[in-house]
């Protein structure tokens, strides 16, 4: 019996600082089963966010995330880049 691969789910995306600038929204959702495929989802709709990804930190509900972590509808995945700050 063929296994199904996971439906895709809406999470919420939150960008910060340098990441907001790149994707010029602050929130939206976007479908995904996993962080990688939302974070691809986010470059499809913002191109110059490719870049800032390289280098951020991602975080599901509050917890750095993996590439391949799955996701659960109701989560929030937030991009954070490095902050310069003293």
């Amino acid at each position: 019996m063929p296994v199904s691969a996971p439906a895709a789910v809406d999470v919420t995306v939150r960008y910060w600082a340098g990441a907001r600038a790149a994707a010029g929204v602050d929130e939206e959702s976007l479908p995904g089963t996993t962080v990688a495929a939302v974070l691809d989802a986010a470059v499809t709709a913002h191109p110059a966010l490719a870049p800032v990804l390289e280098v951020a930190s991602v975080l599901v509900d509050g917890v750095v995330a993996e590439p391949a972590r799955t996701l659960a509808p109701g989560e929030t995945l937030e991009v954070l880049p490095p902050f310069a700050g003293g």
